[in-house]
Order: structure tokens, then sequence, then C-alpha cells
């Protein structure tokens, strides 16, 4: 596989974690804390826990959010350096 290939992949997913306003606004939230449980992102938002954690590990297998678990609790943030740097990419493209 090329190395435009690897990249073309690479912004499928991230803009495809991105094409959903409910992860937008995950991503949004993340920005103002430093990190938080799955719990509390879910607090936030009308939808259900289901729906939430889905929108999560979306976000998560993009590579747009890192988690790190601490006993029973999972913490997200958001992984700016990946975000940036994947839309940075795309763009040079134009």
């Amino acid at each position: 596989m090329s190395k435009a290939e690897r990249q073309l992949e690479d912004f499928e997913k991230v803009f495809k974690a991105l094409a959903h306003a409910s992860r937008r606004n995950i991503l949004v939230v993340l920005k103002t804390r430093e990190k938080m449980t799955a719990g509390e992102i879910v607090e936030r938002f009308t939808h259900k826990w289901p729906t939430i954690t889905r929108h999560l590990k979306q976000l998560e297998d993009a590579g747009l959010v890192q988690v790190r678990k601490v006993s029973r609790e999972q913490y997200y943030s958001l992984n700016t350096k990946r975000l940036t740097g994947v839309v940075n990419e795309w763009l040079k493209w134009f």
C-alpha cells in the first residue's frame, strides 16, 4: 500500500468520525475539559448511554480521543495532535 493510499484511509476514518454532529459535539465538550468519564459525557447529552458509548468508540477508533482506564472508570480526552495532524495533511492536498 502506498503512502497516499494509507493517507486516504486515515482521512476516511477521521472524517467519517467527524461526519456526525453528536461526535463533533463530544469533541467540543472534551476540548473544554482536560478529561471526562463516559458518564460525565453522557450527562451532557440527551442521547442514551449506548448511543454515546458507540460514538465514543468510533472517535477512539479514529484516534480522535484517548482513553485511560483508572480502576472501573474510563477517562476520555481529546487527541488534538491527531485531529490537527490529519486535517492539516488533508488540506495539503489542495
